[in-house]
């Protein structure tokens, strides 16, 4: 019998209206939410080790950055790592890196899973998605640390470049990213030295400062002290984080 209008012989997928769905969906993740903080409240932290202030987040990222340069890094016990995290999960740091292949910030920091929060995205700048993906560790799984992470030689600047300076035009949505970097390009086109190693740190600077004044989560983490922000670039060479 369909429990929708009675009729023994039908069965009905049930409607929702959109304020019903949007009630279910909002009390679903009320639900996820209050049951995680429910879970860190009764001591149950999936990594306690990733209980840190955001100087000491800063640390720990140094350290493991230099075993990594130094070719001794850590042996990972993943299948212990995987029974830990089932239930949860609370990252140390986040990290906002470019997506170039070259980059792996878990590797570079010599980390484990669960450790760390990464958003990815040619350029390494932070939009709308990028920093709502950060108000969430921040807000909802304690993260202390969120990093602006930069390398050498990077091809989503070097584009930005040359559309700004030589008036180069990009295909497809390529010149959506342009448009992100642009700001960071024109700044370092009044600096001495070379322009594409000055866009890049600029690019760096301008999306650390855009993190930090974020509203109203972010800037308000900020202002509480309760999260950092910092950033950095990673030399190809030999993996070393040059930290700004």
């Amino acid at each position: 019998m369909c429990a929708i209008c009675g009729n023994p012989s039908r069965n009905h997928a049930p409607i929702y209206s959109r304020r019903g769905f949007l009630k279910l969906v909002g009390g679903a993740t009320a639900g996820m939410a209050l049951s995680g903080r429910a879970l860190f409240a009764a001591g149950e932290i999936p990594k306690p080790q990733n209980v840190l202030s955001p100087d000491e987040a800063l640390e720990r990222l140094k350290r493991g950055n230099a075993r990594y340069v130094e070719g001794v890094m850590k042996r990972h016990d993943f299948d212990l790592e995987r029974g830990a995290l089932a239930g949860g999960q609370n990252p140390y740091a986040g990290i906002l890196s470019c997506a170039d292949s070259r980059i792996a910030p878990e590797y570079a920091f010599d980390s484990g899973r669960g450790d760390l929060f990464v958003v990815r995205i040619a350029g390494n700048f932070a939009e709308e998605d990028g920093i709502a993906s950060f108000e969430y560790t921040v807000k909802f799984l304690g993260t202390p640390l969120l990093v602006v992470l930069g390398h050498e030689k990077c091809g989503a600047v070097d584009a930005a470049v040359k559309t700004v300076r030589d008036g180069a035009e990009l295909p497809g949505h390529l010149p959506h990213l342009v448009d992100h970097i642009a700001p960071a390009v024109q700044r370092a086109m009044s600096e001495p030295g070379d322009l594409l190693a000055n866009a890049i740190r600029e690019n760096v600077v301008l999306n650390v400062e855009k993190l930090k004044t974020a509203s109203p989560i972010l800037s308000d983490y900020v202002a509480q002290g309760k999260v950092r922000v910092v950033g950095g670039i990673y030399k190809l060479k030999d993996g070393l984080i040059e930290w700004l």
